[in-house]
């Protein structure tokens, strides 16, 4: 079963990456086609490899698949860092080698609790591979929400961007804020896809949020995505935030997201005044 999951995931990704690539960029005539992009023959003519096989990789059949060849697939199709390794997870039988699983619940170590407190304001996040918020500061719960008033298991960050209106309200670019999350949320799904729950997850999202689901099949991946954010606060008003992703390396996957007030703004001033007032 986690074997299907995972290689319906290498087909969907396969596709949808030939489809992004204009067949007149890499010597191909660009005449009428029926769907956008390259096609199999032509990814496979650039690749160096058969036509057959790769319909078969594309098609998610459990076929033998070397490192050298994949690395042909991926110059084909142009991908990047990030995206090679998506690639290589999901084409692996076992994802990454040092997949383990993540306890329900986290507590963050006294120095990484130092660490996100003493950056006063600058709005910090701490999420695990599911996005599940495990820790926070002070200064994320005055340009957020309160975190302490959700209940644990509904601090998802991808479930909070899509069912709670604070987040629509405050975000001017919410698609943007919600694509760059969505990014890194496929990172963990390519590392962990033998994990049922990401399964799970998303059929659940797709079931509730219509848009998730044409933003997910967009296919966007990244480990550090750069964002910059337009807030519009209720009570502090324009506020530009630069997004920064940090790893936190030990036996948790933990990631900082740390909302850095854009230079030559009076974001940072804002938000002292605000924290200051209440």
């Amino acid at each position: 079963m986690n074997s299907q999951v995972r290689l319906q995931a290498l087909s969907t990704f396969l596709k949808a990456q030939r489809a992004k690539i204009p067949p007149e960029t890499v010597g191909f005539p660009s005449i009428r086609r029926r769907t956008p992009g390259l096609r199999r023959e032509e990814v496979a003519q650039l690749a160096g490899v058969s036509t057959t096989w790769y319909t078969w990789l594309e098609q998610g059949r459990n076929i033998q698949v070397s490192h050298s060849v994949l690395d042909c697939v991926a110059r084909a199709l142009q991908l990047n860092g990030d995206e090679r390794k998506y690639l290589y997870s999901l084409a692996f039988e076992g994802g990454d080698d040092n997949y383990s699983s993540t306890p329900e619940t986290l507590q963050l170590t006294p120095s990484l609790q130092k660490i996100i407190t003493e950056l006063n304001h600058c709005p910090v996040i701490v999420s695990d591979r599911k996005c599940n918020i495990v820790g926070w500061n002070k200064a994320a719960e005055y340009v957020f929400l309160n975190f302490n008033l959700i209940p644990p298991e509904e601090r998802n960050m991808i479930q909070l961007l899509f069912g709670r209106r604070e987040f629509r309200r405050l975000a001017v670019n919410w698609e943007q804020f919600s694509s760059g999350f969505l990014a890194m949320f496929r990172t963990y799904y390519g590392q962990y896809v033998e994990d049922a729950w990401y399964d799970q997850f998303l059929n659940q999202m797709k079931q509730n949020h219509p848009e998730f689901n044409e933003m997910w099949e967009q296919s966007q991946v990244s480990y550090a995505p750069d964002v910059y954010l337009e807030f519009r606060h209720a009570k502090a008003g324009k506020m530009v935030y630069e997004l920064v992703s940090l790893k936190v390396y030990g036996a948790e996957d933990l990631r900082c997201s740390i909302y850095t007030p854009a230079a030559d703004t009076p974001t940072e001033a804002k938000l002292r005044q605000l924290m200051a007032e209440e």
